[in-house]
């Protein structure tokens, strides 16, 4: 079973590899980012709430977060290989109730990919997504806002999986052929 978790600043390319590592290595595939947008399309209250902090450049209280990943663990597809998580854990908390719901269900995680872009790439990344996608949270306060918020909350978790020796670094500059490769090449050894 290959429990992966894919992380890295805004913007760095976790989606478009995500689908890459889903394809090759037969897994599901679980992005909170995804998860949220469905419950906030949805209108529950859930998404309404998630909605109050995504639309500020904040991330999302940890209790909620879990809730839906928790359920979206318990719901996927037996037949997989194991699954991908594409933008959780954000926070140490997250990965410590990660790493003891996942001890819970049998599960571990295999390895934390924390795909490194420069500053000024991301920026450059994020402003051509939102002119393409239309996503909201796309434009230039609320990306320096949202880096500046990773660098502070999330950059840690890296030092967390350092410790339990489950980290892999993985340049993320240039093509996606290019970054795929090295992935595969930590993913192949970590098998």
């Amino acid at each position: 079973m290959l429990n992966i978790i894919i992380c890295g600043a805004p913007g760095c390319g976790k989606g478009t590899q995500s689908e890459l590592i889903v394809e090759k290595y037969k897994l599901n595939h679980l992005s909170t980012g995804d998860l949220l947008r469905k419950e906030i399309e949805s209108k529950t209250e859930l998404g309404k709430e998630a909605e109050s902090y995504i639309s500020k450049g904040n991330l999302v209280p940890d209790q909620m977060i879990i809730s839906i990943l928790t359920k979206a663990i318990d719901a996927q597809d037996k037949e997989k290989n194991g699954v991908i998580l594409d933008g959780f854990p954000r926070t140490v908390a997250q990965a410590e109730a990660l790493e003891q719901m996942l001890q819970e269900r049998g599960m571990s995680t295999s390895v934390l990919l924390d795909l490194q872009v420069d500053r000024r790439e991301l920026i450059n990344r994020l402003l051509k997504r939102g002119e393409t996608s239309g996503r909201s949270d796309d434009n230039m306060e609320t990306i320096k806002k949202r880096l500046e918020v990773y660098e502070a909350k999330t950059a840690p978790v890296s030092d967390f999986y350092k410790s339990l020796g489950k980290y892999a670094s993985v340049d993320g500059m240039g093509t996606i052929d290019e970054i795929f490769g090295r992935i595969a090449s930590v993913l192949d050894s970590n098998k």
